[in-house]
């Protein structure tokens, strides 16, 4: 499992920059991230490289951040990858809440962030397929 960072804010123009700024200027790198938002207000999803240190960088400007676990999936970067772990996932009762993509630099690799309704659970079931996971070392050395 890895740490995504969720960060609360107004749906305001500016927000996203100031933030992404502010983890840029404390060299936290981002190497995924989803936005997800209503009329009001907004969730942005962030895999970071320190999330310790982003969430205390935040919250010293008065940032509503907090952070939890996710599963951090390894695929292979072709036609129905995704849909076979998902699959797997809906056939043994594991929900996925909500799911984001991200890529690196390794070429015919394509990872994708998972929350589920138990984790532990979830993250079984794809170790017992076979399925790379990431954990927080993998993350931080792409």
């Amino acid at each position: 499992m890895v740490k995504q960072i969720s960060v609360f804010m107004e749906n305001k123009g500016g927000r996203l920059a100031m933030v992404t700024r502010l983890l840029s200027e404390n060299h936290v790198d981002i190497r995924a991230l989803s936005v997800a938002d209503t009329a009001d207000f907004g969730i942005l999803r962030l895999i970071v490289s320190d999330a310790e240190k982003a969430v205390r960088i935040l919250k010293e400007q008065h940032i509503a951040a907090s952070s939890n676990d996710v599963l951090a999936v390894e695929l292979m970067d072709k036609p129905g990858a995704l849909a076979s772990v998902l699959t797997l996932l809906e056939e043994k009762k594991r929900v996925v809440e909500y799911a984001y993509a991200f890529i690196t630099r390794e070429v015919g690799k394509a990872y994708v962030i998972l929350r589920c309704g138990d984790n532990l659970a979830a993250e079984a079931v794809l170790r017992e397929a076979g399925i790379p996971m990431l954990d927080e070392e993998a993350l931080k050395a792409m």
